[in-house]
């Protein structure tokens, strides 16, 4: 059973920069984080395959960047020039299956616990 741990939330302003890490114990052939509101609406922000290069949601692309340390067992999300509407709790994911081609339709099979981003205006 996959087992995932975020870190590196926190709170910034606007136009700053985080730096999410994600642990994880067995690598899948699709991982992604998304972010949810306290309203439950969720929105995958980006994904990586290992047999491909990553996608992004128009609201981050050329802002955020995802990598993975395969030595290290860890999934990063590069988050630059942060605004307000980035404020939300980020996880980390994993797919037993391939990424989906639409990020809006990408389902996971596992997620960690989340980790708060706030960016203050």
């Amino acid at each position: 059973q996959i087992h995932l741990v975020e870190s590196g939330g926190g709170s910034v302003q606007a136009g700053g920069s985080l730096r999410l890490s994600c642990t994880y114990t067995q690598e899948t052939f699709c991982m992604g984080w998304f972010r949810q509101s306290p309203e439950g609406q969720r929105e995958v922000v980006a994904n990586i395959r290992t047999d491909g290069p990553p996608v992004y949601a128009d609201s981050v692309q050329g802002r955020f960047t995802i990598s993975k340390d395969r030595d290290k067992n860890i999934l990063y999300l590069q988050m630059n020039k942060l605004n307000a509407e980035d404020t939300s709790t980020y996880f980390c994911a994993a797919s037993w299956g391939r990424c989906s081609p639409t990020l809006s339709e990408q389902k996971y099979n596992a997620w960690g616990q989340g980790t708060q981003v706030t960016v203050s205006s």
